[in-house]
């Protein structure tokens, strides 16, 4: 039989360094049974026959949270064989509060002691044999970070574990306690194993409801509670606590050494300036503006610019071996095309038809007309036709203008586009071997546009983006393990607290930049239901990584990779969720005082290595899973209906994508949108198919803006979006797909958090006439300042801005009622 052990901790306390550490690569992740907490299991290194289950991070066994609860059930029912417990050494009388309560429950206990390395740095003393004897089981110091004496504490809960004994609490609490739980011990069932008694009679004792459930028959035991209250005038739940820290103090204070009460840490040096008062909130603002700058504009984009233009695009060369000489041979390729662009216009200017000329200089075009060629230059001949040329730089601005003759004409019309394998050494992309693969088995044409303009151009486009979002995920990743996070929610909750939420709203958004989904399910944790409600509605406002593609195609192909795009795009989130909050807290429904926020926070360290990449790995895995199912169901879906139209009465293939049922459908809804600046077609089903998944809003754009077939250099992609999109509408449209209902996924955990229909359909209507509103202000006032445009939707805006303003700045009832009731 496998051997189960069960690790158990504090949050912040090192668990899943330990767990990593311990299991390596041989882990298991899902759900606990008929839940949505994360289950983690894994073989233990060095022991085949060994399963490590990491409970989730805990305070202690009580109910108030589902993870408590989780972790309860799993200790009473599963019954592991042994427990891990894992205390941080720099804050052990918090730690050893769980401790005393796994103590409890009759399973074999070995506490690891964590964090020695940094307890040493301090000079302080653990007397370890000391604690030993005073808890009543095995001790072992370990540093889980460093990977110190973490095998010896793995060896000694498998030895406990296949001893097969159980344990007996050595603590005790005050002779008139042990008394009320010797009595309700007595009453007790049979069912209860002579190892648990204690833990179920405490339980009882502290009125314990998801215990009670538990035991068949239940015990009366309330006229034995209410003795002992009465007699220590004190409810039992904080009569329990109390004895449980008297006990843990007198612990404490014969196995803790310090070597100065008064001595600061380093921890505590860095948190008088990250916490501060003044400083804090810059020093937030200047950490996510760099994070966001380099995962989007910098780092992330080169790596994204080689996904898209190689892997993804025609293909790339091998350690860039020829390719200075390819680019400046394309660059002079291109200098052809344009002076062809450029005659073409002014003949055409001059009425002389040029489609037939057109198509014959298309690189696209098979067995072109040459013939077209020579009567159009005949033609142009006789008109004297003369073009004039113009050069752009990057951002758009005319750099140079130069005159085009025929001769120049006829020179580039001569000119052959360079092919990217004759130079160096070249790799062609998956869409350039994928075409050759279905040319080569003859495949169906219908079905060659599919799996090329569907499937590649659309789950192409999404995963294009994954080197950005993974650059993102190791900056969060590291700002999680070092202890910054935590510093955050400290932070915020100044800041929360005056609008009516605590910073236990804040751990939820802080969790929802990687996905929304465990972003609302982390609401759990917040006791005040008006609270929990508001935090649910408000969280899908950050960016979470799904967004993260959107954001980083708009900065890309609207605003030339501007710096100040991604970041803005953060704190709009944050300013959204600032907003609601002040509006949501002064009505009925969310009225209130917050509830209290008490956090522990861990000292810093380095994190390691491995563990910021498995975080980033996990977050990552997951968004390229999404991409392979949903994703790719809703790119053949999109591709499905935008290839496939009603022509002359008959359902079937369309030439042109305007005539397929998407298009139909676009133009339905695409007025919807006309007043954020915005109603197009292809940009209005973006958004509706942006509610499936967010990432089908790239996949949408990369199936209906064609960047498969354009997709030569980043200019050509990013001009075919340009044509739908201003850079103010572009920002419009980025707001709005930043604040409106989240994805199906996401929407199905709030549902389930929120257990009513109402509420979930309150809180996705919220979201969606939010970001409608906000969008078209952006767009119309922006309209209004930048080109003086006035009209009807300005007028509406205006009025919303003023609505906005007098709901954020009216008298909060609340507090005119509680000041009140302070004078009199």
């Amino acid at each position: 039989m496998r051997i189960k052990i069960a690790l158990a901790g504090n949050p912040n306390s090192g668990k899943t360094t330990l767990f990593n550490a311990l299991t390596g690569s041989n882990q298991f992740v899902g759900n606990w049974p008929g839940v949505t907490v994360e289950k983690k299991e894994g073989g233990l290194k060095g022991h085949k026959d060994v399963t490590l289950t990491d409970l989730p991070g805990i305070y202690s066994l009580s109910p108030y949270t589902l993870e408590e609860v989780v972790a309860r059930n799993y200790l009473l029912k599963e019954k592991p064989d042994a427990i891990l417990n894992i205390v941080d050494g720099t804050n052990l009388e918090r730690n050893l509060y769980l401790t005393t309560q796994l103590l409890e429950l009759g399973i074999p206990v070995v506490v690891a002691v964590n964090m020695m390395d940094v307890v040493n740095k301090n000079g302080d003393k653990i007397h370890v044999k000391k604690l030993a004897e005073e808890l009543g089981c095995e001790v072992v110091e370990i540093s889980a970070l460093k990977g110190t004496g973490i095998k010896e504490a793995a060896n000694r809960a498998v030895a406990l574990a296949e001893q097969k004994k159980a344990m007996k609490s050595v603590h005790t609490f005050s002779s008139r306690i042990e008394e009320a739980l010797n009595a309700i011990e007595a009453k007790l069932p049979d069912s209860v194993p002579e190892e648990q008694r204690r833990f179920f009679a405490i339980k009882l004792f502290e009125r314990d409801d998801k215990v009670k459930e538990q035991l068949k028959p239940v015990p009366d035991v309330e006229d034995i509670v209410t003795a002992a209250e009465e007699e220590l005038d004190d409810d039992s739940e904080s009569i329990i606590t109390n004895e449980r820290y008297t006990f843990i103090s007198s612990i404490i204070t014969d196995c803790y050494t310090k070597k100065s009460k008064n001595k600061q840490t380093i921890s505590d040096k860095i948190d008088r300036i990250v916490t501060n008062r003044w400083l804090a909130l810059p020093i937030f603002a200047v950490v996510m503006f760099v994070v966001y700058f380099v995962s989007v504009t910098t780092v992330g984009t080169i790596l994204t610019d080689w996904t898209n233009d190689g892997l993804f695009g025609d293909g790339w060369h091998l350690l860039d071996i020829g390719a200075a000489e390819y680019a400046d041979a394309s660059d002079a390729y291109s200098l052809e095309r344009t002076k062809i662009d450029a005659y073409l216009a002014a003949a055409e200017e001059s009425g002389i038809d040029v489609e037939a000329v057109t198509e014959a200089l298309d690189p696209e075009t098979e067995n072109p007309d040459a013939s077209a060629v020579t009567a159009f230059e005949e033609e142009a001949a006789a008109a004297g036709i003369e073009g004039t040329a113009e050069i752009y730089n990057d951002e758009g601005e005319i750099e140079e203008t130069f005159p085009v003759s025929l001769e120049d004409f006829q020179t580039a019309a001569q000119a052959e586009e360079p092919d990217p394998a004759n130079y160096g050494v070249w790799v062609p992309g998956l869409p350039g071997l994928i075409k050759s693969g279905l040319e080569s088995i003859n495949c169906a044409p219908w079905l060659e546009g599919l799996i090329l303009d569907g499937i590649v151009a659309g789950v192409g486009a999404v995963l294009g983006f994954v080197p950005q979002m993974l650059v993102l995920f190791i900056f969060l990743a590291f700002l999680e393990s070092c202890g910054y996070m935590a510093r955050i929610a400290f932070i915020m909750d100044r800041i929360f607290r005056k609008f009516g939420l605590s910073g236990k709203s804040f751990i939820p958004m802080l969790i929802g930049t990687g996905c929304g989904i465990p972003g609302v399910m982390a609401s759990r944790t917040i006791e005040n239901e008006r609270d929990r409600r508001m935090t649910i509605m408000t969280t899908t406002f950050i960016p979470c990584g799904a967004k993260l593609p959107i954001i980083a195609l708009i900065a890309g192909a609207l605003f030339h990779n501007a710096w100040w795009v991604a970041p803005s795009a953060y704190f709009v989130g944050i300013a959204a969720i600032v907003v609601s909050g002040i509006i949501l807290k002064k009505t009925k429904m969310f009225s209130g005082e917050p509830a209290p926020f008490v956090m522990e926070l861990p000292a810093y360290h380095w994190p390691t290595v491995g563990n910021v990449l498995r975080s980033m790995w996990e977050r990552g895995w997951s968004f390229i899973k999404k991409a392979g199912t949903v994703i790719l169901l809703s790119t053949i879906f999109i591709w499905f209906v935008s290839n496939f139209g009603v022509v002359d009465g008959q359902f079937q293939m369309v030439e042109d994508l305007s005539d397929g049922l998407l298009a139909v459908i676009g133009r339905f809804i695409a007025p919807i949108f006309s007043p954020l600046g915005w109603g197009e077609w292809r940009a209005s089903v973006a958004a509706i198919t942006g509610l499936v998944a967010k990432e089908n809003v790239v996949g949408t754009f990369g199936i209906l803006y064609g960047f498969a077939e354009v997709a030569e250099n980043g200019w050509e992609i990013w001009g075919t979006l340009s044509s739908s999109f201003t850079g103010l509408s572009a920002y419009s449209f980025l707001v709005f797909n930043l604040l409106c209902a989240p994805c199906f996924a996401a929407m199905g955990a709030i549902k389930r958090e929120m257990n009513s229909a109402k509420w979930f359909w309150f809180a996705i209507g919220y979201q969606t006439i939010f970001a409608y509103l906000v969008s078209m202000c952006v767009y119309q006032i922006g309209m209004l300042v930048t080109a003086g445009s006035f009209g009807v939707a300005t007028v509406i805006s205006l009025i919303v801005l003023v609505a906005f303003f007098y709901l954020l700045f009216r008298p909060y009832k609340e507090s005119q009622r509680l000041e009140k009731e302070v004078r009199v």
